[in-house]
């Protein structure tokens, strides 16, 4: 009697493992920690695109679908490229790769979030959010995704709808475009190339054995992926600088943008120059500390 209990027990116990590893693998798919980046800049947007009293419950409202749309578009990426995952170190041990979640619930996920994402944001947002939002799934999933393995030039392809986030949390609080809501726009834009070309080389061999053709696999010397970081960090430079020449945050905003752009130039150059894993390491944890400042102060210095 006590050997049947046992074993009853042990089968509960496999089958509540089973079904946290299960839910842990859905909250994996939706990967939250980039969410978080993507909604920050969001609500950034949403409070320099606000001119009269803020609409809280719009905001939440916007961040909320945004969200749910971050989350399904990271799950449609994985679904995607569920091969290719499982054959490097990096993401080997994705739900996917690890049969965790099958291919069809990871679709049928992903599918549910973009979805719903989307119909919140036209029947609680705007359409203009709405058409963003489409853009960003069609950019990301349907043309950034599989032009990986195609071509180097995925990379830029990809900041495009990399950078419409703070786009949205703008079109969601004013409703329309402006050149300060482009040029939040062009920072995120910038600033996608020192990051994720920092992150192409520290894994090049690993993409390279994928078949993910990144600027590292294709020119193996570094030297044009050297230029580009430098290049693009040196066009972000001005360009965070456009919300105080506009007008829409105040000389505060002005002194630290120019610091955090001199600091993200000096590690851009310094990784450029080194060509090591080590130094490029140093540069993806600086464009991970440099976003988010940039747009804390803008919102704490918005006139």
């Amino acid at each position: 009697m006590m050997a049947v209990e046992t074993a009853a027990a042990e089968i509960e116990d496999q089958k509540v493992a089973g079904l946290r590893a299960r839910l842990a693998g859905f909250i994996t798919l939706t990967k939250p920690r980039i969410a978080v980046l993507l909604v920050l800049t969001s609500a950034a947007g949403f409070y320099l695109g606000t001119t009269g009293p803020f609409d809280t419950f719009r905001f939440f409202n916007a961040m909320a679908a945004i969200t749910l749309l971050a989350f399904g578009v990271a799950t449609l990426n994985q679904y995607w490229e569920r091969d290719l995952d499982k054959l490097m170190k990096r993401t080997a041990s994705r739900p996917l790769p690890m049969h965790v979640i099958t291919p069809t619930e990871a679709l049928i996920f992903g599918l549910a979030q973009v979805v719903g994402a989307e119909m919140y944001l036209l029947f609680a947002v705007n359409a203009l959010t709405a058409f963003l939002g489409v853009l960003v799934i069609v950019g990301y999933v349907l043309v950034y995704t599989p032009l990986k393995t195609r071509t180097s030039i995925s990379t830029a392809v990809g900041a495009i709808p990399g950078a419409l986030p703070p786009l949205m949390g703008w079109t969601a609080a004013a409703d329309n475009i402006t050149l300060t809501a482009w040029a939040l726009f062009a920072m995120q834009f910038f600033w996608q190339f020192p990051h994720f070309l920092a992150i192409a080389w520290m894994y090049r061999e690993e993409y390279a054995k994928a078949g993910i053709l990144m600027l590292p696999v294709v020119e193996p010397a570094g030297k044009i992926t050297a230029r580009q970081i430098v290049l693009f960090a040196i066009m972000l430079v001005p360009v965070s600088l456009a919300p105080f020449f506009f007008g829409v945050s105040g000389p505060i905003f002005l002194v630290g943008a120019v610091l955090l752009g001199i600091y993200i130039l000096w590690m851009s150059v310094r990784a450029a120059i080194a060509k090591t894993d080590e130094r490029s390491k140093k540069l993806l944890l600086a464009t991970v500390i440099y976003l988010p400042l940039l747009f804390i102060l803008m919102v704490a210095d918005k006139r």
